[in-house]
């Protein structure tokens, strides 16, 4: 049996003969990232060897080797990840209460017993808010008298060196011992945030005795240790509802801890959503906004004098950077903005004070950039209206841009540096992505029998959907020209409004009753989304 030896993790493994390299890192426990689950079409799992750089996860190994991985350590350090979002103001009345009793104090939970501790503790009160995004996982401590944030945590969700969209989350868990693979990886990285945040503010852990899950449906399915494979099949139905408690059997939390869960509102518009509308309150708003998730699954919310309406689109990793030729995550080294004036092409990188012109700290584009750039590629005709970049030779544009698109392995691709570029397999990527969420839009427009310029404020939240360009969404067809200046960039409302659940206990059985009052507009059973979706392909 072959032995590989991850040089830098110092582990090896044997391994039978033609297992991949990717296989034999998981049986080792050494992290690679394979967004697209080993298929080969991301990219993404380049390792080193003495027979020169391969795929992971299409390499089948004969032999011994040795086998260099990229080291990760630093990710989290310059992620770029939003902790807050727009918030309101409200009484604080947590679900978990304490009342001192002789020598000891009595721990309640929503009036019920929950537990005895010894000594008076009264004043120490905490919860636990935390976001599980696709990409992000953001927890914050929460003292429940006071209502204050103590203190706040976020990193890269480690799920996805596994598989980057919901579709790959839900294949991947729903086969033998990957959701076990999934559910550990989840319940580690919270468990390290917690000791972070115990440690950054002097709260004992055995002091938090709620946390509050806020995310898609899929992800919360995985953080509960719950089979997700009935989200990937026909008709779709969770397995779990929401609005419920359940025990926090694995986190560093008082012996007696829950996790309560949001209201659910379909399989895939999830709880993270549900907090949305209780963070942005688009049932109390009057008039009509288009509420919008943007990430690897573009969950949106019509609200319309107080009726909601709700939908999803499976947009793909490319705006998190995946799938794309040069796309990373928002950290260190990344172009996050772009912008062509007077010709001249401009940008920023992540963590690059020296300026755009150190060429040398640039690494790759994350999902800001991608659409920034895109989007001043449409407007200066470098991109055409079908996606395709112009010719080479064409006389109506500047020379000096021109010149940016050369020939790179046989195809043309857009230089924005001399190693970083966009190709035209990354436009149709972000064709994909733009053309579902833009037909989401005008399907659930449709619903209400409204046209774009009905709108009169489009929210757009979320941590990544935090550092988007109005002009650059509008530039490449995201959003409909009649949005023209009525954006409001909202944050991780998925956040708040999990800080909003956990303060107020009134929240829950509130938006448990307008969760069931919402229209799931399942855009996949209506025979208009092929033809809408391919309409809002072109840019």
């Amino acid at each position: 049996m072959p032995n590989i030896s991850f040089v830098n993790e110092k582990k090896s493994v044997s391994i039978p003969a033609g297992t991949t390299i990717l296989e034999a890192a998981r049986l080792a426990g050494v992290t690679i990232e394979s967004p697209c689950d080993g298929i080969g079409s991301c990219g993404k799992c380049k390792v080193g060897t003495s027979g020169g750089v391969l795929l992971a996860c299409q390499h089948h190994v004969q032999e011994d080797m040795d086998v260099l991985v990229k080291d990760y350590s630093g990710e989290n350090k310059s992620l770029q990840i939003l902790a807050e979002g727009s918030n309101f103001d409200y009484a604080i009345q947590p679900f978990i209460t304490k009342r001192v009793s002789g020598s000891n104090t009595e721990v309640y939970g929503g009036g019920g017993l929950l537990g005895i501790e010894e000594g008076d503790t009264a004043s120490f009160v905490y919860g636990l808010a935390v976001d599980i995004g696709t990409t992000t996982l953001v927890t914050a401590l929460v003292d429940l008298c006071s209502g204050k944030t103590l203190a706040s945590e976020s990193v890269l969700n480690p799920q996805s060196a596994y598989a980057q969209d919901v579709l790959g989350r839900i294949h991947f868990a729903s086969k033998t011992e990957g959701l076990t693979v999934l559910y550990h990886a989840f319940t580690g990285a919270l468990n390290a945030m917690i000791l972070t945040l115990t440690k950054k503010t002097g709260v004992k852990s055995e002091h938090i005795y709620e946390a509050v899950y806020s995310g898609n449906t899929t992800m919360l399915h995985i953080a509960c240790n719950v089979d997700p494979y009935s989200l990937g099949q026909f008709p779709y139905t969770p397995t779990l509802s929401g609005a419920e408690h359940r025990p926090a059997k694995d986190l560093p939390i008082s012996p007696f801890g829950l996790i309560w869960l949001p209201p659910i509102i379909s399989a895939y518009v999830g709880a993270d959503i549900t907090s949305g509308i209780l963070s942005s309150a688009l049932d109390k708003k009057a008039g009509t906004t288009v509420f919008i998730d943007i990430g690897t699954n573009g969950e949106m919310v019509l609200a319309k004098d107080g009726r909601l309406a709700a939908s999803s689109t499976a947009a793909g990793p490319a705006f998190e950077g995946m799938n794309i030729s040069c796309g990373m995550r928002a950290s260190q080294g990344a172009i996050e903005s772009f912008s062509i004036a007077d010709d001249v092409a401009n940008f920023n990188v992540i963590g690059d004070n020296a300026g755009w012109e150190e060429t040398a700290a640039i690494t790759g584009i994350c999902g800001s950039g991608l659409l920034d750039i895109a989007g001043e590629l449409v407007r200066t005709s470098l991109i055409g209206k079908n996606g395709r970049l112009t010719n080479p030779d064409n006389e109506n544009c500047a020379p000096a841009l021109m010149q940016k698109i050369r020939p790179h392995e046989g195809k043309n691709v857009f230089f924005i540096t001399d190693t970083v570029y966009l190709s035209q397999k990354d436009i149709r990527q972000i064709q994909l992505a733009k053309g579902a969420i833009r037909c989401g839009i005008e399907m659930l427009l449709a619903h209400f029998n409204m046209n774009a310029g009905d709108v009169d404020t489009l929210e757009i939240a979320g941590s990544f959907g935090y550092h988007l360009n109005e002009a650059s969404l509008l530039n490449i067809g995201l959003l409909p020209p009649a949005f023209v200046g009525k954006t409001a960039f909202v944050g991780n409302t998925s956040m708040s409004g999990a800080a909003a659940f956990l303060l107020n206990t009134g929240f829950r059985s509130q938006m448990a009753k307008l969760v069931k009052e919402i229209d799931v507009v399942e855009l996949a059973n209506d025979e208009k989304f092929e033809k809408n979706f391919i309409k809002h392909l072109s840019f």
